[in-house]
């Protein structure tokens, strides 16, 4: 039995600009941080000579190419791991659609667990490329390269995303203090709703191929920011990271109108209300998790349990994605 996991993440700055679509004209620039909360992937020989998938559905097919979930199939084809005699169990902490990185989360997590398999190490560079190459050059989905890549490496980490696909990872090398105290007060909260990060980014998606002039001011401005953000945390400036949290959320509401909802503005409001000095819906937006930087988090709390949202606590993941058990 193999068991791996992958590390979920919440965007800090630059999200959106990690879409081919933008940095392979203009570079991007994402800063990105793993929490403790993960997708959990199991390999078992099964009893007979089946491929047996367990996720929120449930498979059970003779060869893999008749294997429904996409990403899955085209893993065991990447990889050669092609059965019988297989079991592939999925977990997660929190569910999909939740702007957490979940899918990205699941291919690195399940391409560690079958490289296992094969008896073969693939360093995060290369694991979270070949995630990236199943979701974006295989299947065609509209998304970005952070979540892999964040996944991959974990940690809270800077990286740039070069016209030639190449991508520099870099750990953000902050003071103790500040990195206590930045874990400390960033609080999230699940709004209810989920949502396909696929629909979303679709519209950013063609609009940047079509180089429509309001969408690159956007995303050039949103990049501005993501450098912006982590030069804050490098000085121990977190206030100043928050308030550019604030600056970013306004910027990503304007970037497509299925970004926030009439529910999620009331409840962003009622957090600066009380206490929130920033924040910012984590993912493509439309749905899924609040995050706020506040100093007074029981008021803070106390509002957005009174208004019903769930608090879902973390810290920071360092590990990446990882081996739990081989045997």
């Amino acid at each position: 039995m193999i068991i791996t996991r992958s590390p979920l993440r919440i965007s800090l700055g630059g999200g959106g600009t990690d879409l081919p679509s933008y940095y392979r004209k203009h570079g991007g620039f994402v800063l990105s941080a793993a929490i403790d909360r993960y997708v959990y992937i199991t390999i078992n020989e099964a009893f007979r000579p089946r491929i047996i998938l367990k996720y929120s559905k449930l498979e059970d097919v003779e060869r893999w190419e008749e294997i429904q979930h996409p990403i899955i199939r085209e893993a065991l084809r990447m990889t050669g791991v092609t059965g019988p005699y297989l079991e592939i169990v999925s977990l997660s902490d929190i569910p999909a659609g939740t702007g957490l990185g979940s899918s990205g989360s699941f291919t690195t997590a399940l391409l560690r667990a079958l490289h296992t398999m094969k008896r073969s190490f693939v360093p995060p560079q290369e694991l979270a490329e070949q995630a990236c190459h199943i979701e974006i050059d295989l299947l065609k989905e509209p998304i970005g390269k952070q979540d892999q890549y964040i996944a991959a490496f974990g940690g809270i980490t800077c990286f740039e995303f070069l016209p030639d696909d190449q991508v520099i990872a870099e750990p953000l090398k902050i003071a103790p203090e500040t990195l206590a105290n930045l874990e400390d007060n960033l609080l999230l909260f699940f709004t209810g709703a989920s949502r396909s990060a696929a629909e979303v980014l679709r519209d950013q998606d063609t609009r940047t191929r079509e180089n429509a002039v309001e969408m690159l001011e956007n995303l050039h401005l949103t990049k501005r920011l993501g450098h912006e953000s982590r030069d804050a945390l490098l000085a121990g400036d977190l206030r100043k990271f928050a308030e550019l949290m604030h600056v970013h959320w306004e910027h990503k509401k304007k970037r497509s109108p299925g970004m926030s909802s009439s529910f999620i503005d009331e409840m962003y409001a009622l957090a600066r209300a009380h206490g929130a000095l920033g924040g910012k819906l984590i993912g493509a937006g439309g749905g899924g998790f609040l995050l706020f930087y506040t100093e007074d988090k029981t008021r803070l709390r106390s509002a957005m349990r009174g208004a019903g949202l769930r608090e879902v606590r973390m810290k920071f993941d360092f590990s990446g994605t990882s081996v739990l058990a081989h045997s």
